[in-house]
């Protein structure tokens, strides 16, 4: 609609200036009023619609402006007025949709089908009618149309509309796969986790509509100041009319006023913010978060699944001489599959990384919470704690092998045939970027960091040493993160940083809530502005800086193009800028705003 404006408004002022230059004034004046009416039409049923809406925009001055110019026989001024103000529509357009790329991407990529499996057929049905246990066939070039665990093949993902990450990443049997990947291997089936509604990529896609239908203070302040723009303006030019009996000098306070930085910077510059954010996998909910997070100077960290990778982790194997270290993990890794505690879920798949064959067990007997045993391969197994391992095996005895085990790392000890053969030393390892997300918090402007964890004291005391953590506290509940998170408000804005249901409360309390959401659809992510789409703190960082530029970027442009636009005004006012020359002013003006505030997408 936009480029059809602009070719109307164009090709009246060409052609108005071809029937002046061949001699005929009066049909050039009528040829630049008739090009001038449909934008005025267009124009003024926006500015209805925003009336009828309550939205006093500054689009009013346009049409004062068009219509002043009709009336005084100005037919030229009101030409440019019009093909200025097509010409800055069209441009906003480009510059929204050009700031908003990577959010609009997402929302582009929503999967509608799936082929899933009904016996040996295949059949092609919507994503609204899957449910977990549904086995699919994934193949190359799909995206990922729900949540899943792959269970034939293995799958080369492209997760960089997720997470910004641009090398693709490997998947193998077992593994979990998120919705709104492609897959760039081979074909490869996957067991249906969760529901569409509820899949990662759905609730990612709720966020992005979420974030673009809201309106940051800012934004809102800033449709405040346009009403006073607007009367100022009307006010300005009615006294230039009347103290200099010049109708020509009001006309051209309007058309410089034609449209307002007011209306351009703010929006662009935070939605340039948002997209930018968005590139990096970190999906901020709409421009109040992201002007919140600029204000953010204290951030409350939760450990396990956030300072930590919140999963078990294989520290050390410890054997005795007649077992080597990875036959001793694959016996126990080959008994646990029997079991469907966490930690045997963690043992399993630290086999599975190290390529391990694990082989079929038999006769296995668990006693819950404690350990169990079993036949692998004829060998009488028994994997658990120490205690339990030692009540159950003939010589040697676990705890013999715990010296130097620090706080916080979990043992399971190993007996084969009534001989106990060592433990197995795992811990939940510390993100590989904990180090330097905290150093960059800093340099962020975030002046204290506060650790709340439920764990124990000891354990959360050596998770962050060396870290540079200002405070540790531990052995807290749910509601205890919260009253931490409300006490932290002392010291300024907080921002509360977690993942998993228990959280929840604390990142709905805090004034930014960052959920790491990387391994799917949680309460976390719900609950929270900020959702970070890789598994990383540093973008988090990288995210807070992004706001603070931002905001920085908007402010800069509204006041520099309000500064020159009430300059333009008052010369405009005082006889020294006529409303053709104002006209192309402005619009100079509103095109270096434009580019000033997508600045903020670099």
């Amino acid at each position: 609609m936009q480029s059809i404006l602009v070719a109307v408004a164009l090709t009246g002022l060409v052609g108005g200036f071809a029937l002046q230059f061949m001699g005929m004034p009066f049909p050039s004046r009528l040829l630049w009023g008739g090009a001038t009416v449909p934008i005025l039409a267009v124009l003024l049923v926006t500015a209805g619609n925003s009336l009828f809406r309550g939205d006093f925009g500054l689009d009013l001055i346009a049409v004062l402006s068009m219509t002043v110019a009709l009336v005084f026989g100005e037919t030229l001024a009101a030409n440019v007025v019009a093909l200025m103000y097509a010409g800055g529509q069209m441009l906003e357009v480009f510059a929204s949709g050009r700031a908003a790329k990577e959010m609009t991407a997402l929302l582009g990529r929503v999967p509608q089908r799936a082929i899933r499996y009904c016996g040996d057929q295949l059949e092609d049905v919507p994503i609204s009618s899957l449910v977990p246990g549904d086995r699919l066939l994934i193949r190359q070039g799909e995206v990922i149309p729900v949540d899943g665990t792959i269970v034939s093949g293995s799958a080369l993902l492209d997760q960089s509309a997720l997470t910004g990450e641009s090398l693709p990443v490997e998947r193998r049997p077992a593994d979990e796969v998120l919705s709104g990947s492609s897959s760039l291997g081979r074909a490869f089936d996957m067991q249906v986790l969760r529901p569409a509604a509820e899949s990662t990529y759905a609730g990612i896609v709720r966020l992005v509509e979420a974030a673009q239908k809201s309106k940051a203070p800012m934004a809102r302040l800033a449709d405040r100041y346009a009403i006073v723009f607007l009367l100022l303006t009307i006010g300005l030019s009615v006294a230039a009319w009347l103290l200099s009996g010049e109708p020509r000098r009001a006309l051209a306070v309007l058309v410089v006023a034609t449209p307002c930085p007011l209306i351009l910077a703010v929006p662009i510059a935070l939605v340039s913010g948002l997209s930018r954010s968005a590139r990096i996998g970190v999906l901020i909910k709409g421009g109040d978060v992201l002007e919140a997070l600029s204000r953010v100077r204290v951030a409350v960290l939760d450990k396990t699944g956030t300072l930590t990778f919140g999963s078990a982790e294989i520290v050390e194997i410890r054997a005795v001489s007649w077992v080597s270290d990875s036959e001793l993990l694959r016996l126990a890794a080959s008994l646990d599959q029997a079991s469907n505690h966490v930690m045997a879920a963690a043992l399993v798949a630290a086999a599975g990384k190290r390529g391990l064959r694990l082989s079929s067990p038999s006769n296995v007997r668990e006693e819950a919470g404690a350990g169990l045993e079993g036949l692998v391969e004829g060998k009488r197994v028994v994997i658990g704690g120490s205690g339990y391992v030692a009540a159950n095996s003939n010589e040697g005895d676990p705890r013999s092998f715990r010296a130097d085990v620090k706080p916080g790392q979990m043992v399971v000890a190993v007996a084969i045939d009534g001989i106990v053969a060592g433990i197995i030393v795992m811990a939940d390892q510390v993100r590989t970027d904990a180090s330097t997300a905290v150093a960059r918090f800093r340099e962020a402007g975030i002046t204290e960091i506060i650790l709340a964890t439920g764990d124990r004291l000891d354990v959360a005391s050596v998770i962050s040493d060396g870290l540079g953590i200002d405070q540790v506290l531990a052995d807290l509940m749910p509601e205890q993160k919260v009253g931490t998170v409300l006490a932290a408000r002392r010291s300024g804005p907080v921002m509360m940083v977690g993942d998993g249901v228990n959280d929840a409360p604390a990142l709905a309390s805090a004034d930014v809530g960052v959920a790491m959401g990387a391994r799917g659809a949680a309460a976390s992510s719900e609950a929270a502005g900020v959702v970070l789409l890789v598994d990383k703190l540093t973008p988090l960082a990288q995210a807070i800086a992004i706001a603070h530029r931002t905001l920085a970027i908007a402010r800069q442009s509204v006041i520099a193009g309000l500064g020159l636009s009430l300059a333009a005004m008052f010369l405009a006012a005082f006889g020294y800028l006529p409303p053709v020359q104002g006209a192309l002013l402005q619009e100079i003006i509103d095109l270096a705003v434009i580019l000033n505030a997508m600045r903020a997408l670099r």
